[in-house]
């Protein structure tokens, strides 16, 4: 039986140990269990975290192994080789479907009945390599997909146009990487046109804004490595928003990835587009309007996402 108050964190580099704390200051579990191949890692992640916990709500957090998430609601897999500054997510196919390889079998023989989130990049591919090596159905193996990628565009839009993000409804779609879309055709800012609501601003060179705005998403997680050498604030938060709405089954419209088949003419591969959300992982997909060139592009980063998957042999 599921725990919905249960959750596991596999992984516990820079964006599992993130997200657990994240996760810890949530509210939406009482139990949280983290699992890496360096027990001693684990073991002092979760010493660290709990040491917060005056400060926030009650919880058990702890280091455990496998055997730990059967009745987990959700099981977060963050396990796998961070990307380096000059790398891209593709170049890290080797090591991490290698590393999911070894990681997916442990999960089916644990009979898995809650919902598998895979977050370690690249995280089309590996959300494909999740399905393929786990035995779960594909609706409870989702990835956070282009969750982060779409909340960078909703900042930058924000500070663009000086509102609230949060009144920002718009999605990057397809891979999350070099090849993913900014899907301007159904962006609005609470119901008006994008364009529209640019020209309300006195903001009119729509072309050549967009450009360069999608631009600075895509290249957000190159510019934050390079400073920095890693990223996780930012994934540890859709982390949590995306366990929300599975936890609370609140049917919630995310740009997540999971497998298509036939949708957009796409077959057989992992990518994000928007989602509907909750208890079982992903219920649904949510058909926008997108242009005849936003169309091409979606296809184009299916057939490059595809073509890794035939060269990794995955």
């Amino acid at each position: 039986m599921v725990n919905l108050r249960k959750a596991a964190v596999i992984g516990c580099g820079f964006v599992g140990a993130t997200s657990a704390f994240a996760l810890m200051q949530s509210g939406l579990f009482s139990e949280l269990v983290l699992i890496d191949a360096n027990r001693d890692k684990a073991e002092g992640e979760a010493l660290d975290i709990s040491h917060g916990l005056p400060f926030a709500r009650p919880m058990e957090i702890y280091a455990g192994t496998y055997d730990d998430i059967q009745d987990a609601a959700v099981v977060i897999v963050t396990a796998g080789a961070g990307q380096k500054p000059g790398e891209t997510r593709l170049d890290l196919v080797k090591k991490n479907t290698a590393i999911f390889k070894s990681i997916m079998p442990e999960i089916a023989r644990r009979r898995l009945e809650g919902v598998m989130l895979v977050v370690a990049n690249p995280v089309d591919i590996l959300t494909y390599t999740a399905v393929k090596y786990s035995g779960m159905p594909e609706s409870r193996v989702i990835g956070s997909g282009t969750t982060l990628d779409t909340a960078r565009l909703k900042y930058l839009l924000g500070r663009h146009l000086d509102v609230d993000p949060r009144s920002v409804h718009a999605f990057i779609i397809g891979e999350h990487g070099d090849s993913e879309i900014a899907a301007w055709s159904s962006a609005n800012v609470s119901g008006v046109p994008l364009n529209d609501f640019c020209d309300m601003r006195g903001f009119h060179a729509h072309e050549e804004s967009m450009k360069e705005i999608a631009q600075q998403v895509r290249d957000s997680a190159y510019e934050i490595i390079e400073k920095k050498k890693a990223t996780y604030y930012g994934i540890a938060m859709s982390v949590v928003r995306i366990c929300s709405a599975i936890i609370r089954d609140e049917k919630s419209i995310l740009p997540v990835s999971s497998v298509l088949h036939g949708s957009h003419g796409i077959d057989g591969v992992s990518l994000s587009m928007p989602a509907i959300v909750g208890k079982n992982g992903v219920e649904g997909l949510i058909p926008i309007r997108l242009s005849a060139e936003e169309e091409a592009s979606l296809r184009k980063s299916a057939e490059i996402l595809k073509g890794v998957i035939r060269d990794a042999a995955i």
